[in-house]
């Protein structure tokens, strides 16, 4: 049995506590939080609760930390987990900056440390059929990927949550909220590396409404007690990119895009067929084709590539969603620790790649040409 923690108590930290639960060979034997923390284990069903996670790491014996906090915190924890010589997964981004990006890359493997930067959209079944049927040239030679990643929480100057504060997420905004997720499934599922691009970026709104009391991401915003706080990232980015093996491609994000509450799309080309997933029919894969009908697979084991399919938990037709995702990327992180093999979370070098890509459109739309990955 696994003896596991989580720090964090918002949205995502009790979706990993849910996630874990499920796996059935680890206890989570502490929960962390800055804020009521004794309130928030208890509420979990958690024994053990800390303000501090110092102290956590100090006085418990963990095989996993899962690091639920906001993007500033991510680099102090993770180092100190490694330092401590406990493995970690840990939410994306994976830090603010790329130099601590490669230097927990380092420091973990110096230390024999294991992590994973929680990109879960990889450990949906479909998408893993379309990394397999691209590996056996299924599609072809790959022409063009493009997509989406949009939502429409922060439609009205009246949305806010900390993840509009430049100062606890980085420089970026939506692009490494959201975006990292697409860039990472793209490069995932294709095998292939994004070796330029282009970007342009636009705030919404300059000014935003700032409740006075504290306020969950995705819930409604300032009603009328509220100040107003400068936005300085991105709402919206659209980026255009060259991929190493010539394929091009475009995509947005948008945390504006009404009616659309968290949509991700993945459309991939091919000189044989073409491959779209999306998030909203997430079980369901479409194959296009030139000469025939084009055809729809429906998550079944027993159609699958024998890899995607271990992804499968339940029958076909009984759908498998977000909180599946990361039991399927957790099962795979603890299996690891005990045993090689192909596994397909994320690794912390994934997570460095995706901060290089995050400055990289960064610096596209500061200067406004395209820069070399």
């Amino acid at each position: 049995m696994f003896r596991s923690a989580v720090v964090g108590a918002g949205f995502i930290g009790k979706a990993h506590i849910e996630a874990i639960r499920r796996l059935g060979n680890v206890e989570i034997v502490a929960l962390c939080d800055e804020d009521d923390a004794q309130k928030k284990a208890a509420d979990c069903c958690i024994s053990k609760s800390y303000s501090d996670f110092r102290q956590l790491l100090e006085n418990e014996e963990l095989d996993v930390v899962h690091i639920c906090t906001p993007n500033n915190t991510h680099y102090e924890i993770a180092k100190a987990c490694i330092l401590k010589g406990v493995n970690f997964i840990c939410e994306k981004p994976f830090t603010m900056t790329v130099e601590q990006a490669e230097e927990l890359v380092q420091l973990a493997n110096e230390k024999h440390v294991k992590g994973m930067v929680n990109f879960h959209n990889r450990m949906y079944p479909m998408v893993n059929e379309i990394r397999q049927m691209i590996k056996n040239d299924e599609l072809g030679a790959l022409f063009s990927v493009h997509g989406e990643y949009v939502q429409d929480w922060l439609l009205y100057d009246t949305d806010y949550s900390w993840r509009l504060d430049s100062s606890q997420v980085g420089k970026t905004r939506a692009i490494s909220d959201i975006g990292s997720h697409w860039f990472d499934l793209v490069e995932f599922v294709t095998g292939d590396r994004i070796v330029s691009l282009s970007a342009n970026f636009r705030t919404v709104f300059n000014k935003r409404k700032k409740p006075t009391n504290n306020v969950q991401t995705f819930t409604k915003g300032a009603g009328s007690d509220f100040s107003e706080v400068d936005i300085d990232t991105e709402d919206i980015a659209t980026v255009m990119f060259k991929m190493a093996g010539g394929a091009i491609g475009s995509f947005i994000v948008s945390q504006a895009f009404s009616g659309r509450k968290n949509t991700t799309v993945v459309n991939v080309a091919g000189s044989k067929e073409s491959a779209i997933w999306t998030s909203e029919d997430l079980n369901n894969l479409y194959i296009g084709l030139r000469d025939e009908a084009n055809r729809i697979l429906t998550k079944d084991a027993s159609l699958m590539h024998g890899h995607s399919s271990s992804l499968v938990s339940y029958p076909s037709g009984h759908i498998e969603g977000f909180p599946d995702a990361f039991k399927q990327g957790f099962k795979q992180f603890y299996s690891s620790l005990n045993s090689e093999g192909e596994y397909d979370y994320a690794t912390l070098e994934d997570g460095l790649r995706e901060m290089k890509l995050n400055d990289a459109v960064y610096l596209s739309n500061q200067k406004q040409t395209w820069i070399d990955v």
